[in-house]
């Protein structure tokens, strides 16, 4: 990491603006990633799926019994789109983080990589998508748990997946970029606990953002997990409003400064 704060920060406005190079290796390591991911493919299926019934019921069955409704709705099918979100914002994060830190610090796997004709940035886009990939299975298997439960209509659920792979890719990025810095796994616990989890209870999830004070709903409006659950929410209930395509734009743009970031670090990481 960067002794200097002043250092730092200069360093990381300049990553801002560096553009990965994309080519065909990016497809390459994403293969590599899913060839694993298959030795562990039936117990990570069976704790995806298991987990969502395990949170209609809670909703369905407990919870939802004593709330009536919200925006017109059940409680079960207000948090509906909380479920899918939030299991994509936890596995994209945690893939990021942990699993790049192990590749790269312990099981060196990209300092064999980059050996190969692939490229840093295209060992770093593939990581991204990899983990944004993995997180996407976490989300189509509970939006499956929530359809086959009668809670979401199965034609307003297709469009809002999109919606969710996009938030996928911010926070695998995310994740990513924080791993090239990071020197220990302790230090994920620290955005983990301030970032994650807090966004995960107040950026609509549970309860509408209209009744947090004023200061703190301002502050929930810069975080992507709101952004991503307003927008599914339009498509979950069959409406479209202008304020799509903001939210859209918004976590576009994260994506990309995210990507460009966890790019640029990787590199220095592994060749200057």
């Amino acid at each position: 990491m960067t002794n200097s704060p002043a250092n730092f920060f200069s360093q990381t406005a300049a990553d801002i603006f560096y553009f990965p190079q994309l080519r065909r290796g990016i497809f390459a390591v994403w293969r590599r990633n899913f060839l694993f991911f298959r030795y562990t493919l039936t117990a990570t299926l069976a704790w995806i799926f298991l987990e969502p019934i395990l949170y209609v019921v809670a909703f369905g069955y407990g919870l939802g019994h004593f709330i009536a409704h919200i925006n017109g709705m059940s409680y079960v099918q207000f948090v509906a789109p909380a479920m899918m979100a939030t299991s994509g914002m936890f596995v994209a994060y945690l893939e990021g983080t942990y699993g790049t830190f192990m590749k790269l610090t312990r099981q060196n796997t990209y300092s064999t990589i980059i050996l190969t004709p692939v490229s840093s940035d295209e060992v770093a886009v593939a990581e991204i998508l990899w983990c944004a990939s993995k997180a996407a299975i976490g989300v189509v298997a509970v939006a499956i748990v929530l359809v086959a439960f009668g809670v979401l209509p199965v034609g307003n659920v297709l469009p809002a997946l999109g919606v969710l792979f996009l938030l996928c890719w911010v926070f695998a990025a995310l994740g990513v970029w924080l791993a090239c810095m990071s020197t220990s796994f302790e230090w994920f616990i620290y955005f983990q606990s301030g970032l994650i989890i807090p966004m995960s209870l107040f950026c609509g999830t549970f309860f509408p953002i209209s009744r947090l004070p004023h200061s703190v709903y301002t502050l929930v409006l810069l975080l992507p997990l709101t952004h991503a659950m307003q927008s599914v929410r339009m498509f979950l209930a069959g409406e479209f409003h202008a304020q799509f395509f903001i939210n859209i734009m918004y976590l576009v743009f994260l994506g990309v400064v995210f990507t460009n970031l966890a790019a640029a670090r990787l590199r220095r990481r592994l060749i200057l």
